[in-house]
């Protein structure tokens, strides 16, 4: 052993203060390992590769709670109004349409702050659905006006919906921007359909209710069956929405000329007399008992023999009402509605018949029974058709009636109207024009309805029309009070006094206007034709504009048309000068 060594005296190679050169190198060395093993914890991956990215260890102000998610969706409510508040402890109560769009945030709180277009507030997180449908939250609704359910189409079901009837909600069609249902989706047992949100209540207390306008339902209600065409409580008097298109105004008076569809060749002519009369409004028929304007996909799928009656081609048709209205004039289209020979030769099952169940040919016509919906439909069909394919501005149903003249079958018991539901006379015409309405109107068209003169009186009548429900209805109700037409009283001759006869008339429409919620307006046919009776007196332009006059005194301002069956262009110009009295 070195002495030095043990002694802790230096070697003479450590004198002057140096190491070794290996010994520095084993250090650096290690020094090395330690740092690249420091590095591999760094940068090594959970799967145990290494990546060069650079590591960002979080600060502690880094670290927040997850953002929550912020969502959308419409208010729930059993009813067009649903209530949120305005505080979170929801004293302040605020009313929005069912149906809203909101935002709010998801989390666990069962109230939650909401956001709207104009707004913001609380409600219950269970108060908003997804989806719009989803914002229904009645699961019943009670029929509060008696209808037929409806495909998803609109097109009529068999099932009819009594009054007061409940109705299981299984979904709607779609919800408007002010909360309203278009169509609830509804089963009855095992019906299944569509019912528009007018005609139902939410409790059967409302549903069961008749409407009292003015105390007026009282009128109504003491109004028995005299004549056997219903008594006048079981009809519906609630108030309706008119027709009301921005581009498809009607005018506030109509002076209507009458042109039959074989006399659309013409058209030229009758457009020159209405600029030069003051005339702005025609009515042009569509189809008027065997006699048909056009051939229509309607008709052939429904009545062939309809189609193939056609006096125009479709395109000579059209060109005609196109012209009319490029001229500026409101078009109206008539179907003679209930009185079709054509419709019963291809449909016998829809007829009113004999004790043989064979057609009963009544007033020179068969007539398709008013109570059968297959009827309703066709006819509803050809409307909207005519309107989307013609072009015309309003639809006028003539004939929109029973029979007249009948009592002797009645009596005997000879007369099949196939009534299938047990419907009086009255209530089947109105809820088809009631059906016939709505169409239109989803089609952005006017309806109008003629009745006979007889209505304007306080009954109804035999053959089913009752004024005050039909104006409820319809957007233009059309009496047919002709001077020849009303009963002679000893030497008095209506027909030779128009003014009075049709002041008298016109006040009793009048009367019945004011019985009813929402009235039509009134367009009366006048008589633009020689009396048919002695002494078969001339109607010039004295009588044509008497008739007027006497309308306006009685407070009827809607307008006028003019009868004349052969709509002859020598006629309406030899009376013109009155056509704007």
């Amino acid at each position: 052993m070195n002495t030095k060594e043990r002694t802790g005296e230096q070697l003479p190679s450590e004198k002057g203060g140096k190491k070794r050169p290996w010994a520095a190198v084993i250090m650096a060395v290690i020094a090395a390992l330690i740092v690249a093993a420091c590095l591999m914890l760094v940068f090594m991956r959970k799967d145990g590769t290494v990546t060069r990215e650079r590591a960002v260890l979080p600060r502690l102000t880094d670290v927040r709670p997850p953002r929550q998610k912020r969502l959308s969706g419409y208010l729930i409510a059993a009813g067009e109004t649903a209530v949120v508040y305005g505080d979170r402890e929801c004293t302040e109560a605020v009313e929005l349409s069912r149906g809203t769009e909101v935002t709010y945030l998801d989390g666990k709180s069962d109230t939650v702050r909401i956001m709207w277009d104009s707004g913001a507030g609380y409600t219950l997180r269970e108060n908003i659905s997804t989806d719009i449908t989803g914002a229904l939250a009645e699961d019943t609704v009670y029929v509060r006006t008696t209808v037929n359910l409806l495909n998803k189409a609109g097109e009529l079901t068999p099932y009819l919906a009594e009054k007061g009837s409940a109705l299981t909600v299984q979904d709607c069609d779609f919800i408007d921007k002010n909360g309203r249902v278009n169509m609830y989706a509804v089963t009855a047992g095992e019906n299944a359909g569509y019912i528009r949100a007018e005609y139902v209540a939410y409790s059967k207390e409302e549903a069961d209710l008749y409407y009292d306008y003015n105390g007026q339902y009282a009128v109504h209600a003491g109004r028995g069956d005299i004549y056997g065409g219903g008594d006048a409580a079981g009809l519906d008097y609630f108030p309706r929405e008119k027709g009301s298109f921005a581009d498809n105004v009607m005018p506030e008076t109509c002076r209507t000329l009458y042109i039959a569809s074989w006399r659309v060749g013409d058209m030229d002519e009758y457009i020159a007399l209405a600029q030069s009369s003051g005339i702005n409004a025609f009515v042009v028929d569509i189809t008027d008992g065997p006699t048909v304007g056009y051939p229509s996909p309607v008709m052939e799928r429904y009545s062939p023999s309809t189609a193939a009656s056609a006096v125009n081609t479709l395109e000579s048709y059209r060109l005609a009402i196109q012209k009319a209205k490029d001229a500026g004039i409101y078009v109206i289209g008539r179907i003679t509605t209930f009185n079709d020979s054509n419709f019963v030769s291809d449909h016998p099952e829809c007829a009113i018949t004999g004790v043989d169940g064979a057609p009963l040919t009544l007033s020179g016509a068969y007539w398709p029974s008013p109570y059968d919906r297959y009827v309703w439909q066709y006819k509803a069909d050809l409307a909207v058709e005519a309107v989307e394919l013609v072009g015309f501005n309003e639809i006028q149903f003539d004939y929109v009636r029973f029979p007249d003249l009948t009592a002797g079958y009645e009596r005997e018991g000879t007369i099949d109207y196939r009534n299938t539901y047990g419907e009086t006379k009255a209530q089947a015409i109105q809820r088809f024009l009631m059906y016939a309405a709505d169409r239109l109107h989803d089609a952005g068209a006017y309806i109008s309805a003629d009745v006979f003169g007889e209505s304007a009186y306080a009954y109804v009548t035999a053959y089913g029309q009752y004024w005050p429900a039909i104006s409820n209805v319809v957007d233009a109700i059309s009496g047919m009070p002709y001077p020849d037409h009303f009963a002679s009283s000893g030497d008095w001759r209506p027909w030779e006094h128009p003014y009075e006869t049709l002041l008298g008339w016109g006040k009793n429409a009048a009367a019945r206007q004011g019985e009813t919620a929402t009235p039509a307006r009134v367009r009366t046919w006048i008589q633009a034709y020689d009396a048919i009776r002695e002494p078969y007196n001339e109607y010039g332009p004295e009588e044509i504009a008497a008739q007027i006059r006497g309308l306006y005194d009685a407070g009827l301002d809607g307008g006028y048309l003019t009868w004349n069956a052969s709509s002859s262009l020598e006629k309406y110009g030899s009376v013109a000068s009155a056509f704007a009295s």
